[in-house]
């Protein structure tokens, strides 16, 4: 399992393998990642089988499944990055103009937990 999945399942309220599934089709669609940015740009650099391997259940999550998550689901998705002080803040956005939500998630430089926000 990959903390990420699991940190976005819990505040979507959906099961993380769910979470790693919509977002392997996603990447698997050659969908766009950012705005002038599709995942099959950053997956002719990464690897050809990226997402084969990132439908492995101990495989980690990282950045693109972030963007891609923040676009499948209308959502800013900000890290905290505790490993800097003051802690620094990452910011995800869709690349569609309507943020329906805004989730939060802490980062270590290896683990992801998320983060309620009232």
């Amino acid at each position: 399992m990959s903390c990420l999945y699991i940190a976005i399942g819990n505040l979507l309220k959906i099961n993380h393998r769910e979470i790693r599934q919509k977002i392997c089709d996603y990447l698997s669609a050659g969908n766009n990642l950012i705005d002038g940015l599709e995942t099959k740009d950053i997956l002719n650099i990464e690897d050809k089988n990226y997402v084969k391997n990132m439908r492995r259940q101990s495989t980690w999550g990282g950045a693109i499944e972030i963007a891609a998550a923040c676009n499948i689901w209308n959502c800013k998705i900000n890290i905290i990055n505790i490993r800097e002080r003051p802690n620094k803040i990452i910011e995800f956005n869709p690349s569609v103009s309507v943020i329906e939500k805004i989730l939060t998630l802490k980062w270590t430089g290896s683990h992801y937990t998320h983060v309620n926000i009232s």
